[in-house]
């Protein structure tokens, strides 16, 4: 049986929850990996990075 992890932010790391506000898309730059973004992080603007690109975004 598999493990079921949560989904953490991209540019904090605390879990996510889509019901908080929390929301996902794919990087804008290679598209390969989902950019999670929690509400206190979108609010504030804070940065990001893809691991598999380096795009950075804010």
């Amino acid at each position: 049986m598999s493990e079921i992890k949560p989904q953490l932010c991209t540019s904090c790391g605390k879990v996510v929850s889509p019901e908080k506000g929390a929301v996902r898309f794919p990087c804008p730059n290679c598209g390969k990996y989902t950019i999670w973004r929690c509400e206190r992080c979108r609010l504030f603007s804070n940065a990001f990075k893809c691991p598999l690109c380096n795009f950075e975004g804010p």
